[in-house]
């Protein structure tokens, strides 16, 4: 069974959760920003319509398929169901992810005109995981904003990789990697950013 983080009022307030992402924003050195990507702020100054995501779990086969966000707020158990999907598998870890992701995410599979769900190939991960990982390849950040449920590495089955992450990086609403010979972007809720 997962092990699941409570929450409080706010998805992101755990003291937990609070503290390690605090520990990981202070070993980016101030990169991570707190502040609402333009893109988005902008679609909530407007109200906007109801926000959807699909997203297949690649490693557990789990699916989301719904509103997360209508009526000026985010759906608390949309949320909660959208950090299961988003979990460590290997460390079977839940945590809060950041809803700013999930608006990066809508945002560009709403300029994608893609129907299809998202298939996530790396959503939070534990720093036990991360840590192996960044063992195993210079790729992977060991201050990675997988480990405080801000980022997740992603495909479209029917685009290819370079057209989402030359989407991402023009609409400027946060990081993107694009890991093209493995065929996914990583985005992220983080400064605009791209490599």
């Amino acid at each position: 069974m997962a092990r699941l983080f409570h929450r409080l009022d706010c998805p992101c307030c755990d003291p937990v959760i609070a503290r390690r992402r605090e520990v990981i924003r202070a070993g980016l050195g101030g990169l991570v920003a707190l502040a609402v990507t333009p893109a988005v702020a902008a679609a909530e100054a407007a109200g906007g319509a109801p926000r959807v995501l699909r997203i297949r779990r690649v490693q557990t086969g789990e699916s989301f398929d719904g509103v997360y966000w209508r009526d000026g707020r985010y759906d608390r158990e949309a949320l909660r169901r959208l950090d299961l999907v988003f979990r460590d598998p290997s460390a079977d870890e839940v945590t809060p992810m950041d809803p700013r992701l999930f608006d990066v995410l809508h945002t560009i599979a709403r300029h994608l005109d893609a129907v299809e769900p998202y298939e996530v190939i790396s959503g939070y991960r534990a720093p036990e995981t991360n840590a192996a990982r960044a063992r195993q390849s210079r790729r992977v950040s060991r201050v990675s904003l997988h480990m405080s449920g801000m980022a997740a590495d992603v495909r479209l089955p029917e685009r290819n990789a370079m057209a989402i992450a030359r989407t991402a990086a023009s609409l400027q609403i946060g990081g993107v990697g694009l890991y093209r010979r493995d065929g996914f972007v990583h985005l992220d809720c983080g400064p605009a950013r791209r490599w």
